[in-house]
């Protein structure tokens, strides 16, 4: 394996009854993330409005969140998994993240995707059209962000969005790095293989994995870029390893997923109530994969 390897935490926003309905990032900050995040290249947490089981379980803001997590842990990269396009004006998301960036010493990576849970569209009166339009307007968010990260009086007019001289000062250097979560054939995957810095998607076989790696890469030659200059991420769900037999099986899978073209591990543990196993995972997974 590689040095090169990044991992990454994802801290649960919901509270729920296996929570006591707190808030698990909220917990994780005191009694996790002061003795796992040393070990860990990223923090993410994601954007939803509400919960998967109750829409009244607690369920945090996600920039709010991550920037209250930014000041807390200064020595992470940050995002999204993933900001939905279509919850924010795109203006309003360059300027917010132009923001953290800056207040985090340029450690923001803005994570973003299509949108997909039409309930919450509905329910907070958010349009929701169909995927093509969707992608659509995420193209033109991302165009309108690096407008506004890079120019002094910006303006754009495309089919969805516009902008008229949006100043977002100060400018954020370097730029945020744009990771899109997709995993479409015909749509999402060129889009991450024309625009973004990093693509996050989940595994679902060798031959699904190689196929829509393959989808990235060509769609990024075909646009003149280098297809290794995308950071490939996946997002791993799973426990904590608790015994040396969980720490073999799951350096092999992390092991065999490196071998297919993964180089940042976005880990999903869900709601450790200690820190006991993080220490195993450091060093029986982390460290034999870094090496």
């Amino acid at each position: 394996m590689t040095n090169a390897l990044k991992f990454g935490w994802l801290s649960p926003v919901i509270g729920n009854r296996w929570s006591d309905y707190q808030p698990i990032a909220a917990w994780q900050d005191q009694h996790i993330l002061p003795t796992a995040l040393p070990h860990f290249d990223s923090l993410w947490i994601a954007d939803h409005f509400y919960g998967f089981d109750a829409k009244t379980d607690p369920f945090l803001e996600a920039w709010t969140t991550l920037t209250w997590l930014a000041a807390r842990h200064p020595n992470v990269e940050l995002c999204h998994h993933v900001l939905g396009q279509g919850y924010r004006p795109p203006a309003l998301t360059a300027k917010m993240a132009a923001t953290l960036q800056v207040l985090s010493g340029g450690r923001f990576i803005l994570g973003i995707g299509a949108g997909w849970r039409e309930d919450e569209y509905a329910a907070y009166g958010y349009d929701f059209p169909k995927p093509s339009v969707r992608f659509a307007q995420l193209e033109e968010v991302i165009t309108i962000c690096r407008l506004m990260w890079t120019e002094a009086e910006p303006s754009f007019e495309g089919t969805h969005f516009r902008i008229a001289g949006a100043s977002a000062p100060p400018l954020p250097n370097p730029v945020p790095r744009i990771c899109i979560g997709a995993s479409g054939e015909k749509i999402g995957l060129p889009l991450v293989g024309r625009l973004a810095d990093m693509w996050n998607s989940f595994f679902r076989g060798d031959d699904d994995w190689n196929r829509r790696l393959g989808i990235v890469r060509a769609t990024a030659e075909q646009a003149g870029r280098d297809p290794g200059s995308i950071e490939v991420t996946t997002t791993v769900e799973r426990p904590l390893p608790e015994t040396d037999e969980d720490s073999e099986r799951l350096v092999e899978q992390l092991g065999h997923l490196a071998d297919l073209g993964v180089q940042h591990f976005v880990m999903d543990f869900g709601n450790p109530k200690s820190t006991e196993h993080i220490h195993r995972f450091v060093e029986q997974v982390i460290g034999p994969l870094r090496r």
